[in-house]
């Protein structure tokens, strides 16, 4: 769904064939495309529990 600060730009036929985003929802999207890939990479990693994780935040002073 377009918004307000989407433009499309389209061929002779009339087919979508560009978009212009406004840079914020370009950075949103890169933001997402990036999460999707460390998820993606990390696929394979055994799960940690919940403990651990509060264990490892705790001895790293970040918890």
């Amino acid at each position: 769904m377009a918004t307000p600060q989407e433009q499309f730009i389209v061929d002779a036929k009339g087919r979508k064939a560009a978009v212009i985003l406004s840079f914020r929802r370009y950075q949103q999207l890169m933001e997402d495309l990036h999460d999707l890939a460390v998820v993606a990479e990390r696929r394979s990693e055994e799960p940690v529990s919940m403990e651990e994780m509060q264990h490892r935040l705790k001895q790293d002073g970040l918890l």
